[in-house]
C-alpha cells in the first residue's frame, strides 16, 4: 500500500448539505433540508465515501445516513440529547468507564463523516477531553483499577488523530501492564480508507497488546473495492470485526442485513454488533421498534450461517453490559 495524503481528501469533504445534493444530482430537494440540524452536527462526507452515493436516488441508503433533513426537526418525547447517560460515568476527563473490565478514552472529537443518527451528536467534547497533561489522569485511573484489562480507544474517531497523538496513547496504555487488549473502534477504514497507511497500520500493530479493529458500516454499498484492499490489509495483522445500526429505511430489513454480512465477510471483517437506536434526540425518524428488531433478526438467522449473525443488542442507560433483544423483550419482569 501507498501511503496518500489524506489530510487533503478529508480538507476536500463535502461541507454543505447543498454541495452534496449538486454532487449526487438531487438539487431539486433541497427544500427538504434543515438548517438548524445542519447548525447542530454541520455536514461532513469526504468525496470517495460520497462517490457511493447512487447519482439521482434520493433514497439511496448512504445518503440518508450523511443528509440533515427536517426530519431531524421533529421533537419526541422519548430521545433526549445524553441517552445513555455518558456524562455522569466520567470518572476523569476523556475516560467512560461503564463496563467493569473496559475503560473507553475518548480520544478525539472529530470525525471524518458526521453520521446523522450518532448517539454523541451532542456530547460536549470541548468539557470532555483534557490536553496532553492532562490525559495522565486518565491512564493513572487505569493504572489503579486492575480489573481494567481493555482499553477502548473511541471518539469521535480516533484513527483521525495525527500519528503522532496515536503513538502516545498507544505508547501509555501498553506501560499499563495489567492491560491485555487494545481495542479501537472507527468508522475511518470505512469513509477515508486513504488514511489507512503502512505507516498507520504497523503503529497499531507493533505492541504487546492484542489489538482488535471495530469498524462501523450499515450497508454494503459502503464497502468498495478500496475499502475491501485496506481491510484486508489489516486483516493480517489483527482482529476485525463490525457493528452496525438498525435504521429505518436504510438497513432494516433481511436482504440488506443479509448482503452486508456476506461482503463484510469477503473483506476479512466479522459481524459483531447489530445496534438498535440509541434515542438521540433529532433521530427519531431512524428508530425502528424492539420487536420488529428481533422479528428482523429472527429472519436473519435463517439466512446466515451462526458467524455471520451479528448480535442484536440494545444498550440501557447504567447498565454493566449490552442486553440482547430478546432478554429485553422476553425476559420476566
Amino acid at each position: 500500500m501507498v501511503d496518500v495524503c489524506w489530510k487533503t481528501s478529508l480538507k476536500n469533504a463535502l461541507k454543505s448539505p447543498e454541495a452534496l445534493l449538486d454532487y449526487v444530482h438531487l438539487s431539486h430537494i433541497k427544500s427538504n433540508l434543515s438548517q438548524s440540524a445542519q447548525k447542530i452536527m454541520p455536514i461532513r462526507v469526504p468525496i470517495s465515501f460520497a462517490s457511493r452515493i447512487e447519482k439521482g436516488n434520493p433514497f439511496d441508503p448512504i445518503l440518508l445516513q450523511v443528509l440533515p433533513t427536517i426530519s431531524e426537526d421533529i421533537i419526541s418525547n422519548d430521545h433526549c440529547h445524553d441517552p445513555l447517560q455518558e456524562n455522569v460515568q466520567i470518572p476523569y476527563q476523556g475516560i467512560i468507564h461503564k463496563y467493569k473490565s473496559r475503560a473507553l478514552l475518548i480520544a478525539n472529537s472529530a470525525c471524518a463523516v458526521h453520521c446523522r443518527y450518532c448517539f454523541r451528536r451532542e456530547f460536549d467534547y470541548s468539557e470532555h477531553i483534557p490536553n496532553k497533561k492532562d490525559w495522565l489522569n486518565a491512564f493513572q485511573y487505569i493504572q489503579e483499577d486492575k480489573n481494567i484489562n481493555e482499553v477502548i480507544l473511541s471518539g469521535g474517531d480516533p484513527l483521525l488523530l495525527s500519528d503522532r497523538q496515536i503513538a502516545f496513547f498507544i505508547q501509555n496504555i501498553t506501560d499499563i501492564t495489567h492491560v491485555k487488549r487494545l481495542r479501537i473502534h472507527s468508522r475511518i477504514p470505512v469513509v477515508l480508507p486513504e488514511r489507512i497507511t503502512n505507516t498507520l497500520i504497523k503503529l497499531i500493530t507493533s505492541h504487546r497488546l492484542s489489538t482488535i479493529l471495530v469498524i462501523h458500516s450499515n450497508h454494503a454499498n459502503e464497502l468498495s473495492q478500496q475499502v475491501k484492499t485496506i481491510l484486508l490489509a489489516l486483516r493480517s495483522e489483527l482482529t476485525l470485526l463490525n457493528q452496525s445500526v438498525l435504521l429505518k429505511n436504510i438497513n432494516d430489513n433481511v436482504a440488506s442485513l443479509t448482503e452486508l454480512s456476506e461482503r463484510l465477510f469477503e473483506c476479512g471483517v466479522l459481524p459483531y454488533y447489530l445496534h438498535t437506536l440509541d434515542k438521540v434526540t433529532g433521530t427519531q425518524h431512524f428508530n425502528i421498534t424492539d420487536h420488529k428488531a428481533w422479528e428482523i433478526h429472527q429472519e436473519l438467522q435463517q439466512n446466515l450461517p451462526g458467524f455471520l449473525v451479528p448480535k442484536l443488542v440494545k444498550e440501557v442507560a447504567f447498565k454493566k453490559y449490552k442486553i440482547s433483544i430478546s432478554d429485553y423483550l422476553f425476559a420476566p419482569k
